[in-house]
Protein backbone atom coordinates (compact mmCIF):
# COMPACT_ATOMS: atom_id res chain seq x y z
CA UNK A 1 0.00 0.00 0.00
CA UNK A 2 1.19 3.58 -0.37
CA UNK A 3 1.23 6.31 1.76
CA UNK A 4 0.60 9.65 1.89
CA UNK A 5 3.82 10.64 1.89
CA UNK A 6 4.55 8.00 -1.11
CA UNK A 7 1.93 9.53 -3.31
CA UNK A 8 3.24 12.68 -2.71
CA UNK A 9 7.39 12.11 -3.45
CA UNK A 10 6.45 10.15 -6.73
CA UNK A 11 5.93 11.80 -10.07
CA UNK A 12 2.85 11.26 -13.16
CA UNK A 13 3.82 8.90 -15.78
CA UNK A 14 1.82 8.58 -19.46
CA UNK A 15 -0.44 5.91 -18.89
CA UNK A 16 -2.79 4.95 -21.68
CA UNK A 17 -4.83 1.99 -22.06
CA UNK A 18 -7.69 0.61 -20.13
CA UNK A 19 -4.44 -2.04 -18.35
CA UNK A 20 -4.04 1.02 -16.41
CA UNK A 21 -6.96 1.23 -14.45
CA UNK A 22 -7.14 0.62 -10.69
CA UNK A 23 -9.20 -1.83 -9.59
CA UNK A 24 -12.14 -1.21 -7.06
CA UNK A 25 -9.62 -2.90 -3.91
CA UNK A 26 -6.43 -0.63 -5.25
CA UNK A 27 -8.71 2.38 -5.38
CA UNK A 28 -9.88 2.07 -2.09
CA UNK A 29 -6.71 1.47 -0.43
CA UNK A 30 -4.99 4.54 -2.33
CA UNK A 31 -8.37 6.77 -1.43
CA UNK A 32 -7.43 5.66 2.42
CA UNK A 33 -3.75 7.16 2.06
CA UNK A 34 -5.15 10.58 0.41
CA UNK A 35 -6.33 13.11 3.67
CA UNK A 36 -10.23 13.34 4.59
CA UNK A 37 -12.90 14.83 1.81
CA UNK A 38 -11.74 13.04 -1.39
CA UNK A 39 -14.44 10.71 -2.05
CA UNK A 40 -15.50 8.31 -5.46
CA UNK A 41 -17.86 9.83 -8.26
CA UNK A 42 -18.85 8.58 -11.24
CA UNK A 43 -18.95 5.33 -10.39
CA UNK A 44 -15.83 4.81 -9.38
CA UNK A 45 -14.15 6.09 -12.74
CA UNK A 46 -13.43 9.62 -10.42
CA UNK A 47 -12.14 11.22 -6.90
CA UNK A 48 -12.93 14.71 -6.24
CA UNK A 49 -13.03 16.76 -3.55
CA UNK A 50 -13.60 20.55 -3.04
CA UNK A 51 -11.55 22.71 -1.12
CA UNK A 52 -12.96 26.04 0.70
CA UNK A 53 -11.42 29.47 1.30
CA UNK A 54 -12.32 32.57 2.48
CA UNK A 55 -12.94 34.82 -0.31
CA UNK A 56 -11.80 34.71 -4.32
CA UNK A 57 -8.18 36.17 -3.85
CA UNK A 58 -7.19 32.55 -2.01
CA UNK A 59 -9.04 30.71 -4.19
CA UNK A 60 -7.67 31.65 -7.35
CA UNK A 61 -3.88 31.34 -5.57
CA UNK A 62 -4.99 27.86 -4.89
CA UNK A 63 -6.21 27.30 -8.52
CA UNK A 64 -2.79 28.89 -9.85
CA UNK A 65 -0.41 26.47 -7.67
CA UNK A 66 -2.94 23.93 -8.64
CA UNK A 67 -2.08 24.69 -12.62
CA UNK A 68 1.20 24.67 -11.70
CA UNK A 69 1.87 21.33 -10.33
CA UNK A 70 -0.60 19.91 -13.41
CA UNK A 71 1.77 21.71 -15.81
CA UNK A 72 4.45 19.51 -14.30
CA UNK A 73 2.79 16.37 -13.70
CA UNK A 74 1.10 16.89 -17.16
CA UNK A 75 -1.53 15.79 -15.48
CA UNK A 76 -4.80 17.81 -15.51
CA UNK A 77 -7.89 18.14 -13.35
CA UNK A 78 -10.71 19.24 -14.11
CA UNK A 79 -11.97 22.27 -11.90
CA UNK A 80 -15.00 24.36 -10.65
CA UNK A 81 -14.01 27.33 -9.84
CA UNK A 82 -16.24 29.85 -7.39
CA UNK A 83 -15.61 32.68 -5.38
CA UNK A 84 -14.96 30.79 -2.01
CA UNK A 85 -14.26 27.33 -3.39
CA UNK A 86 -12.59 24.91 -6.17
CA UNK A 87 -13.92 22.09 -7.08
CA UNK A 88 -11.22 19.46 -8.03
CA UNK A 89 -12.01 16.38 -9.77
CA UNK A 90 -9.57 13.77 -10.97
CA UNK A 91 -9.81 11.03 -13.54
CA UNK A 92 -7.30 9.39 -16.31
CA UNK A 93 -8.92 9.98 -19.43
CA UNK A 94 -6.69 7.77 -21.53
CA UNK A 95 -7.55 4.69 -19.79
CA UNK A 96 -10.77 5.12 -19.28
CA UNK A 97 -11.06 5.85 -15.34
CA UNK A 98 -8.60 6.52 -12.19
CA UNK A 99 -5.25 5.56 -12.20
CA UNK A 100 -2.02 6.35 -10.26
CA UNK A 101 -1.83 9.46 -11.43
CA UNK A 102 -5.14 10.54 -9.95
CA UNK A 103 -3.67 10.00 -6.71
CA UNK A 104 -0.28 11.15 -7.30
CA UNK A 105 -2.02 14.61 -8.19
CA UNK A 106 -4.50 14.73 -5.48
CA UNK A 107 -1.57 13.96 -3.09
CA UNK A 108 0.22 17.22 -4.28
CA UNK A 109 -2.95 18.92 -4.71
CA UNK A 110 -3.00 18.52 -0.57
CA UNK A 111 -0.16 19.96 -0.01
CA UNK A 112 -0.44 23.30 -1.72
CA UNK A 113 -2.86 23.79 1.60
CA UNK A 114 0.21 22.81 3.77
CA UNK A 115 2.50 26.05 2.42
Amino acid sequence: MRTFTDLLAAHCSPLRGAQHQLSPERTASLLDALPEGWRLIDDGSAITKTFRFPDYHRTMAFVNALAYIAHAEDHHPDLGVHYDRCLVRYSTHDVGGLSINDFICAAKTEALLAR
